[in-house]
């Protein structure tokens, strides 16, 4: 008995099991071509939100597809151990119990940082399986498992041992909270008001001149290593070459003179501040200027600043101003609005920060990632996004690629007492290596010191396409096999956010042709950001995303997967309004009460069909039109859903498969071939086999065509609509496959429904019940057409009768292609009233008319008023007159 209300809950969770139970989504090497997608990896802290809940439907979407089109499919799901981010959390959880991370050893540490991870890290993956998504979980794996961990370290030691990997001190993005530098793609630039303060420097040897200059930080005065001034600037002219003395701690620092100072920002005054800001970074080299940093790893003031030692810097930057007042060194504080840098991870405000890190020459490496993607080897869609990351590329700078953290591949290099640095696998090969080659026999691994920083998260996920197919050397292990990574890379698609284009995806690019030779993945299919109604990016933090589970839990999984993707092309924003998830459900809705109708059908018995076919065939020739005309519309649809996953244009695929089975099949075919109603029985007649079966199988094929979109309910009408074989699934059913478009029907119904539509609209209009046949007439010079679809009009539109005729016939008329339509309606109207109001109607217009004649013959008004004033009222007339004339015409058909 099937229900009466599709009821998601019930069934979502009996055909996920049923799918993992049968290992349709397994995948291992054989003779298939493979299709490969590897899931951008979400953080291990993570839990699905929004924005995974778009990216992940599109790739399941891809995925099912390629399945059932009969490939190799193979989707990899895992996570990312997220160095900075993890370790948060991990000392958040120590602080709960009185531990702190400074009372640990590194190991004791880490055992900690498993344990939550074991915990807490599975999460988002076991939510994706809510969603649907058609993962071989078999395959799941961890970037920080032995044999990914591994992978990096060697990565690390082949790219220093080409001399790609090199140590330094760099200005970093440094976060004082996490302790770590972070790159410049995890800083969030925000817009933030503060205080442009006004500080007087007094002039060396000058008493009472003074120097002002303008800084929103005014706590870093105390690193100033000059004050600079435009060369060209008449107002400093006379103070070129002299001294300035810093406020508060009177050390003397030199003016000095550089074209890279704007005259006409603040006070055209430039305070120069080597350690604390990357482009005073630069001019202290210029101009060989001191670095004095003064900030601890934490924010804190440190000894260098000689006053406010061991405070915050937000607030020493309070305890200065108000120094600064009351020494008398302060001119003014003024709102500004500036942009800061934030780190993406805990959400503190980075500093500029001179630090000693491990660098990665990017120049040369980069180049075959900048090519590859500008000829189209790997395409981006939308290609919209090449020319950002053309000019990415061309600008790329050497990768900072260490962490102050513990959590993470820790970096394989190795220091000797005296400094000397020796790069291996292990602290084993590093002793073998200063032995053999330094021939230092007596020393020992007590003599080896290994650096304390871990590699960038990065670091180890720009190897994701390669390292999840490397085996473990474990034949029991069936995360990958021996020839896995050669069968299963290069990858088809990664489905991402813009906004790791750069710092994952080339970075991908760049490790596939170092290491493999070749792209990474053939496509890559950039998702727009989910913003709510105001256009604001979803966030927890806002309170602004609703919880994906929670919408699943209320509409249905297929109804959030459709809803998301109805308006989300490639690269563009989705504006997320739950009504698109509604609609979803209500698609969903429609899906199962057609299946409900269809199979609610009695079936003629084999007799009574036989005898009704015997003369002529007349019911092959009035129900196999339908039939005809929805094949033709499917093949059509599929050709259009074809192009359109060629060029990733997803919501356009869905978009014509929910116009396909809500219009044309449930509300223009089922209507066409449904039985007429029994009055006598108060039932509907039976419906022939030939016409059922047909159904049937359009049902079947239009549940294959929507199935990478909606899985559940298309498996579960699937399984309903015909008996089946335990083991079967809709998952490895034939993707349908577009056949010969017959043209020429497609033309011929679409001039029935908009037969249908016309006579339909002049019953609304004239109140005229739906169950009151009427007569229609038709003018056309060929008749042959609508005779063969009388009797679908006759059907569709209730008309009593069709005539065909030379004249003008009575009634109310319509225009399709030059043949004039004429519907009957003079019994069913009260044709004085309606005479009456068609003349009040035309006395209206005429007066209308009249008055409108009348201003465009004023010479004065046409030539004082405004052109597109004039062109109104010349529209105003025209559509006057068009009404005149079928008002007209409309009481010489109530006449006659």
């Amino acid at each position: 008995m099937i229900s009466k209300t599709y009821a998601p809950q019930e069934i979502e969770a009996k055909w996920y099991q049923y799918w993992l139970d049968n290992q349709f989504f397994k995948s291992t090497p054989d003779e298939r071509e493979p299709y490969t997608i590897v899931i951008p990896p979400p953080n291990v802290t993570g839990v699905l939100h929004m924005g995974h809940m778009l990216n992940n439907t599109i790739q399941d979407v891809l995925v099912r597809k390629a399945r059932m089109e009969g490939k190799n499919a193979c989707w990899v799901a895992g996570t990312d151990h997220a160095s900075i981010a993890t370790e948060a959390k991990v000392v958040a959880m120590l602080a709960e119990r009185g531990i702190s991370k400074k009372d640990l050893t590194r190991d004791e540490f880490l055992a900690y940082a498993w344990e939550w991870k074991e915990k807490y890290g599975g999460i988002i993956l076991s939510q994706l399986r809510k969603i649907g998504a058609s993962c071989d979980w078999d395959r799941t794996r961890f970037t920080m498992e032995p044999v990914l961990y591994d992978a990096v370290i060697d990565t690390f030691v082949d790219l220093y041992e080409k001399g790609k990997i090199y140590r330094g001190v760099r200005m970093v993005n440094w976060d004082p909270q996490g302790k770590t530098a972070v790159s410049d793609e995890e800083v969030i630039t925000k817009e933030v008001q503060q205080k442009l303060v006004y500080i007087r420097y007094a002039i060396a040897g000058q008493p009472n001149e003074f120097i002002t200059i303008a800084t929103v930080r005014p706590e870093t005065i105390m690193a100033d290593a000059a004050i600079a001034v435009n060369p060209e600037d008449e107002r400093y002219k006379h103070l070129h070459g002299k001294k300035a003395i810093i406020p508060l701690i009177d050390r003397e620092i030199p003016i000095i003179t550089d074209e890279y100072v704007t005259m006409d920002f603040g006070t055209g005054c430039l305070k120069v501040t080597p350690a604390h800001d990357p482009n005073d970074y630069a001019l202290g080299i210029k101009h060989n200027l001191p670095v004095l940093d003064i900030l601890n790893d934490d924010g804190t003031l440190n000894e260098k600043a000689q006053i406010l030692i061991g405070q915050d810097r937000f607030a020493a930057r309070k305890a200065v101003i108000k120094l600064l007042e009351e020494a008398g060194n302060l001119e003014k504080a003024e709102d500004y609005k500036s942009n800061v840098g934030f780190s993406e991870r805990t959400n503190a405000v980075i500093e500029p920060k001179l630090s000693l890190q491990w660098f990665l020459k990017m120049e040369e490496l980069a180049k075959p990632a900048l090519e590859n993607v500008m000829n189209d080897t790997i395409q981006l869609y939308p290609p919209k996004f090449k020319n950002m990351y053309r000019s990415w590329m061309e600008n790329v700078h050497d990768w900072c690629i260490s962490r102050q953290l513990w959590w993470g591949q820790r970096i394989p290099a190795f220091y000797m007492q005296d400094g000397t640095i020796i790069v291996a696998r292990n602290k084993h090969e590093a002793l073998e290596k200063v032995q053999h080659e330094k021939l230092l026999f007596a020393m020992t691994e007590a003599d080896l010191t290994q650096d304390e920083d871990v590699l960038d998260t990065w670091f180890s996920s720009w190897l994701w396409p390669m390292s999840v197919f490397l085996p473990s050397g474990d034949p029991s292990d069936p995360k990958a096999g021996p020839n896995d990574l050669d069968y299963y890379y290069p990858t088809n698609d990664l489905v991402t956010a813009p906004e790791i284009l750069f710092f994952w995806v080339a970075r991908m690019i760049i490790a596939g042709y170092e290491y493999k030779g070749e792209a990474p993945f053939k496509n890559v299919y950039l998702t727009g950001i989910v913003r709510d109604k105001q256009g604001r990016k979803m966030s927890k933090s806002l309170g602004n995303s609703p919880d994906p589970l929670d919408l699943i839990d209320q509409y249905g999984a297929d109804g959030v997967r459709t809803g998301m993707l109805f308006s989300s092309p490639a690269g563009n924003d989705l504006p997320f309004d739950e009504k698109l998830v509604e609609q979803g459900r209500n698609f969903s809705n429609k899906i199962w009460n057609a299946f409900r109708l269809v199979k609610g059908w009695t079936l003629e018995d084999a007799g009574k069909e036989d005898a009704g076919t015997e003369n002529g065939g007349e019911r092959e020739e009035k129900a196999d039109l339908p039939l005809k005309w929805f094949e033709a519309k499917l093949n059509a649809t599929l050709t259009q859903i074809e192009d359109d996953f060629s060029k990733f244009r997803i919501s356009d695929a869905l978009q014509a498969i929910y116009k396909l089975i809500w219009d044309d099949f449930c509300s223009q075919y089922l209507e066409l071939i449904k039985p007429a109603f029994d009055t006598a029985t108060g039932t509907a007649q039976p419906i022939d086999r030939a016409t059922y079966e047909a159904t049937i199988n359009f049902f079947e094929r239009l549940m294959c065509l929507a199935h990478p979109f909606m899985p559940f309910i298309t498996e579960e009408i699937w399984q309903e609509i015909r008996e089946r074989k335990h083991g079967e699934s809709i998952c490895v059913a034939p993707f349908p496959q577009p056949g010969a478009i017959d043209m020429s029907i497609l033309t011929s119904f679409e001039t029935l429904f908009e037969v249908i539509s016309n006579v339909r609209n002049i019953r609304n209009a004239k109140q005229i019940s739906p169950k009151t046949a009427l007569p229609l007439s038709i003018k056309t010079s060929q008749p042959g057409p609508f005779q063969t679809l009388e009797s679908l009009i006759q059907k569709m539109a209730n008309v009593s009768s069709i005539n065909y005729v030379d004249e003008k016939s009575g009634g109310l008329s319509f225009l399709i292609k030059g043949d004039e339509f004429f519907v009957d309606i003079a019994g069913e109207i009260d044709v004085e009233q309606e005479l009456e109001a068609t003349r009040k109607d035309l006395e209206y217009q005429i007066g209308f008319r009249e008055s409108t004649l009348k201003k465009l013959s004023n010479e004065r008004f046409v030539a004082n008023a405004k052109p597109d004033v004039v062109d109104r009222e010349r529209q105003k007339l025209a559509d006057a007159e068009a009404k005149i004339q079928a008002l007209e015409q409309r009481l010489q058909d109530l006449a006659l």
